[in-house]
């Protein structure tokens, strides 16, 4: 099971592929062309078709800030760890978890809502929206909402973050219609092969390396690598006058001008 939810986790993110990864004749793998020298990567096409449906993929303010967001597909046992991590240095996170996830870990679900951080809908089964009826989406989103409201005290979900990062524009347009916000990232790597972890400073370098004003950092909790390397990302990040956020400031931020907003 672990390593078929693994494989699962194989994103059309990665690192290399072209901005429009066409993956079928409904749906797209979310790619980009890294940026350099701390600029935010460059994503094409896809750009208007975010702003259009209100989705995210960095924050392109200018302000140096720093969004961590992992995905949770199953337990490895390092969760616990990143979270304590979080809570010594009063980082906030988002965690987009599935339903493999809360069936298997609810009290660690439940420690990431009672310590301040936001569950993200990645669906109940991990599926493909890109082939799903708008009817079977919403189902996903649904289900794994109301798993996650039976286990913690987050009732609502309201970021989503697609299997695989496989979209369209009709899922996206359908994810507004229910509610949601897409998610995407600016930063990521190859960290999900748990029988092929490199050592934390593999972690680190990869993320110090693709650092930018805005970035929305995608990491797995099922990588060691990670999970070590998380303390001295944050200490040393805090060092170049970033500044941890959660997306809840991001959107905030977004919808109401500066001047009020205050950052």
């Amino acid at each position: 099971m672990k390593r078929l939810l693994g494989f699962c986790f194989i994103f059309a993110l990665l690192l290399g592929f072209s901005l429009e990864n066409e993956v079928g004749a409904r749906g797209y793998g979310w790619g980009y062309k890294k940026g350099q020298g701390g600029e935010i990567p460059e994503i094409g096409s896809y750009n208007p078709l975010l702003q259009e449906y209100g989705a995210y993929f960095a924050d392109q303010s200018g302000g140096k800030y720093i969004y961590l967001t992992f995905d949770n597909g199953y337990e490895e046992g390092y969760t616990p760890q990143i979270l304590d991590v979080l809570k010594k240095e009063n980082v906030p996170a988002t965690f987009f978890v599935t339903g493999h996830y809360v069936e298997t870990a609810p009290e660690l679900v439940k420690r990431m809502v009672d310590e301040g951080h936001i569950i993200g809908n990645h669906s109940y089964h991990h599926p493909d929206f890109s082939i799903l009826t708008k009817e079977a989406m919403q189902k996903e989103l649904e289900d794994l909402a109301e798993k996650v409201g039976e286990v913690s005290d987050q009732k609502d979900l309201k970021y989503l973050r697609p299997p695989r990062g496989i979209f369209s524009e009709q899922t996206l347009e359908w994810a507004n219609e229910l509610g949601y916000i897409h998610i995407f990232w600016s930063l990521a790597f190859k960290d999900w092969e748990t029988s092929n972890q490199k050592g934390w400073r593999y972690a680190y370098e990869e993320v110090m390396e693709q650092i930018h004003p805005g970035a929305i950092v995608l990491l797995h909790t099922v990588s060691k690598d990670n999970a070590e390397a998380l303390a001295a990302l944050i200490t040393d990040l805090k060092e170049e006058g970033y500044q941890f956020k959660s997306l809840d400031d991001l959107v905030l931020r977004d919808h109401i001008p500066e001047v009020i907003y205050g950052y």
